[in-house]
Formats: structure tokens, C-alpha cells, sequence
């Protein structure tokens, strides 16, 4: 297949619209059940460059979930405790234990349930039935990954009335080294970002404490990588494995911190036995368990504890989960990584990101206040790498 037709372009006005080859190969893919669109096209070959890269760097299986061009999450495929697999509304899910890829992707949607609704899955490697299973009950508007086993390939078919979007994918495939892109009928040309990212980017530490443990370095490779395909402005805060707080597209880099910083926040404070033991109703479905959370974990928790309000949700009312708690809570948290896909400009995006317990950052440095943030992490025993690599992604 060298084109593929689309419907439209990013909205319904903009037509004509297809993918193709510049040079007139083949395109590297099989549209397998579907026909995605533009958008989805977009998340398709971002998202899959994310995973093909993690596992690249790691070793592991690699999973994310896209919404509008940057991850929500981004995660490899380590066992999760009982805890995990509640907060990440998988604790049903039988065969987990024994799949990888699936364990990634359970992971990768649960991290920010909200804006993974209706994502674009990527996945590193076959897809199993146990992860088509996991993908089926969730709503998603496609996967694309460089196999499918043949049960889970007919499972997936089935989703969305017979519509669903499966896309395979060449692994071998090498893109051409100058990429183009037009914007306003003008053509822009640029190298493609073949920058590798791996332990050897993390050995420039600039602050007194210098010790990044094995965890830490998989986990800023994770947030690196997750960042290299996130549009920019971005931070990623990681923790065991997994992205848990993305910040994309902000102006201002103190924004990005604070956005991914409560994301990351929520992510920790849903694995609370508080927001666990939520007695909910068993006729309330998963997506409105996730908005209910949301608001429950947020300054507006009044909003859903009112009377005749929490009776729509819940077997009996919850007790409020007070902000003094929510903060001694996170007061616990240590460990969390943190990557900036450019220089911190000033010091108060350490100290927003020690309140999320940040232990550990990698970003690229040469702002003219490097000192000032250095102090910051210094003041906090934080460790932190200076990459010396840009990675803004438009």
C-alpha cells in the first residue's frame, strides 16, 4: 500500500487528506480493522516511536496511551502490587501476572485515567489476548503494534460495533533521515531527532548528591524518552516504572511542573486506602468511577459529598478526604524522577517539584540561573543530571 485515503484532515473542512510515502515505497503499516483518521494517524506513529524507544533503551516491553498527539502515560511491563491493580481498575483481570505487554498497558491507561479516555494505544511488542481483553472493556479509538496474536487480533475486531482501528506496523522500518513538514504552504526540512536516550546521557551530575540508583535511571530514561514525544513545553514526572504526570504544551515551564506535578500528585493519592475503600455503588461504570475520583481527590470534593449527590454514586457517604490528609499523605512520597525537555529557567520548578517527591532529575541545563537551581536541589539532597540535550517537540 503506497497511500492511504483519508476521511479529512485535522477537522471535517480540510479535504483532501491521505498518507503516503514522499519517495513512493510502501508505507510501512497494514491497516488491519478500521480506517483511522488524520489524528489518529498522528497519535499512531508518535506513540509507537515512544514504545519502539523505551524498549530500544530498556530491554523491556513498553506501553502508552495517547491523547492529541502527546502521551498521557508511558510505562514497561513490571508486575503491579494488589494496591496498583485496584487504583488502576485491573484488579479483575485475570492472566495479568503473565503478560508483560499487558501489565505495560494496564499501567500506561491507569496513570491518568481522565485523559486516557478515548486514547490511541501503542505497544511495543505482540499483542496478546490478555492485553486485547484489557483493551476491549476500555473505551479507545485504536492500538497499533508490530503483531497480533490471532484471538486477541479477532477480539479486538470485535470493539466498537466491528469499527475499531488496528494498525501493524513494520518494526524494521528506518525512517528517512530529513523529515519535512508544511505550514502555511511553506515547506520546513530538518534532520530527523535520532538523539539516543540512555544511562550514558546521565552522567553529568552537577549536584552534591550524585547517587541515582538503578530505578532512578530507568525511570528518567522513561520521562526522557515520554518527553521526546510530548509536545512542548513538557515535564514528566516517572515512579516504578511508569509515567505519572505529564505537562504538555505550556508556555511557561513553572506550568508544566505544576500541571504534571498534580497529575503525578493524584496519580499517589489514588492509591490512598481512602480513595481505595471508596464504597461505590456496583452499577456505577468506570468512567464515571474516574470522574468521581477526580472530584473526590480535588478542592471541589464538596461537589459530589452534597446531599443527594453522593447517593448517585456511592452504598454510603464517604468521609471528606481533607486537605490536611491529602498533604501528610503526600508528605510520604519519595523517590519520584523527573525530566524537563528543556533547561529550568529558575529555581522554583524544584522546589514545586520536591513537594511531589522528586528525588531525582535529568534535564538538559545551560539556563544562566543553572546555580540557582542547582541550590534548590542541593537545599533538598535531590540528585540531578545535566544532559545537555534539547528536547522540544512541535
Amino acid at each position: 500500500m503506497k497511500e492511504f485515503e483519508l476521511k479529512y484532515g485535522c477537522n471535517p473542512n480540510q479535504k483532501p487528506a491521505r498518507i503516503f510515502m514522499h519517495d513512493g515505497t510502501e508505507l510501512p503499516i497494514e491497516i488491519l480493522n478500521g480506517k483511522p483518521g488524520f489524528i489518529n494517524f498522528l497519535d499512531a506513529f508518535n506513540s509507537w516511536q515512544l514504545v519502539k524507544e523505551i524498549k530500544d533503551a530498556l530491554g523491556m516491553c513498553a506501553a502508552t496511551s495517547f491523547k492529541h498527539v502527546s502521551p498521557t502515560s508511558a510505562a514497561v511491563g513490571i508486575k503491579m502490587d494488589d494496591k496498583l491493580k485496584k487504583a488502576c481498575f485491573v484488579d479483575d483481570v485475570e492472566g495479568l501476572d503473565e503478560s508483560a505487554i499487558a501489565t505495560a498497558y494496564a499501567r500506561a491507561r491507569g496513570t491518568d485515567r481522565m485523559s486516557s479516555f478515548g486514547d490511541w494505544i501503542a505497544l511495543s511488542d505482540k499483542c496478546d489476548v490478555t492485553t486485547a481483553k484489557l483493551i476491549a472493556r476500555e473505551v479507545s479509538d485504536g492500538v497499533i503494534a508490530p503483531d497480533y496474536e490471532p484471538e486477541a487480533l479477532e477480539i479486538l475486531k470485535g470493539k466498537r460495533k466491528g469499527s475499531y482501528n488496528i494498525v501493524k506496523i513494520d518494526p524494521d522500518f528506518v525512517p528517512a533521515e530529513v523529515e519535512h513538514k508544511q505550514v502555511y504552504g511553506i515547506t520546513f526540512e530538518q534532520g530527523r531527532n535520532n538523539y539516543k536516550i540512555d544511562e550514558s546521557i546521565l552522567t553529568e551530575l552537577v549536584t552534591d548528591n550524585k547517587e541515582l540508583p538503578d530505578e532512578a535511571k530507568r525511570d528518567l530514561i522513561i520521562a526522557l524518552i515520554t518527553l521526546k514525544y510530548t509536545q512542548s513545553n513538557s515535564v514528566c514526572y516517572a515512579k516504578d516504572g511508569q509515567a505519572i504526570g505529564v505537562g504538555a504544551g505550556q508556555q511557561s515551564r513553572i506550568h508544566c511542573t505544576r500541571l504534571a506535578g498534580t497529575k503525578a500528585d493524584n496519580w499517589h493519592l489514588r492509591q490512598s486506602d481512602k480513595v481505595l475503600n471508596l464504597p461505590f455503588l456496583d452499577t456505577v461504570k468506570r468512567p464515571d468511577r474516574d470522574n468521581a475520583i477526580d472530584v473526590y481527590i480535588s478542592d471541589d470534593s464538596e461537589d459530589l459529598l452534597a446531599e443527594g449527590e453522593w447517593q448517585k454514586l456511592f452504598k454510603t457517604k464517604p468521609e471528606e478526604f481533607t486537605k490536611e490528609e491529602k498533604k501528610a499523605y503526600l508528605a510520604t512520597i519519595k523517590g519520584v524522577a523527573l525530566g524537563s525537555d528543556a533547561f529550568f529557567p529558575f529555581g522554583d520548578n524544584i522546589i514545586r517539584a520536591a513537594k511531589s517527591g522528586v528525588s531525582y532529575v535529568a534535564q538538559p541545563g545551560g539556563s544562566i540561573r543553572d546555580d540557582n537551581v542547582i541550590e534548590e536541589c542541593n537545599k533538598r539532597g535531590i540528585a540531578m543530571a545535566m544532559t545537555g540535550m534539547r528536547l522540544f517537540h512541535h
